[in-house]
């Protein structure tokens, strides 16, 4: 159930649909989740309104912040630096002129504090248990 949030500015339009079928693609492959369950949020922000180190974005340049949530300990360091290394790359992909000073954060909150359809991650674990 992982949800993925991306804020980002670009000089050039985005396909946004594509995107997000990339970065649906890239968590179902990389990190194993449902893609019926997988979220993603696009937020477009002018170039103008982008800063890194206190200076706007330059001539042509794209930055971005990729926010992830997966439940804690579902994942291990390997899938997800290959998550963040993927991600990263098909953000340079869609967004011209990427800088480099553009993330990739994965939020891994514990089980017992989040979920979907009214309940958490744990009941659903422990429920799965009882059967």
């Amino acid at each position: 159930m992982p949800y993925l949030k991306l804020a980002y500015a670009s000089p050039a339009a985005v396909a946004a649909a594509d995107l997000a079928a990339t970065l649906t693609r890239i968590t179902v492959d990389l990190l194993g989740k449902q893609r019926e369950l997988t979220v993603v949020a696009l937020e477009p922000l002018p170039p103008a309104g982008w800063f890194v180190g206190g200076a706007a974005l330059g001539e042509g340049q794209s930055g971005a912040v990729l926010e992830i949530r997966i439940t804690e300990g579902t994942n291990t360091k390997a899938q997800k630096a290959a998550f963040v290394r993927a991600a990263f790359d098909a953000l340079a992909t869609a967004l011209p002129g990427l800088h480099p000073a553009s993330y990739v954060t994965l939020h891994e909150p514990p089980a017992d504090a989040w979920g979907y359809a009214g309940q958490t991650q744990e009941f659903r674990f422990i429920r799965s248990q009882l059967l």
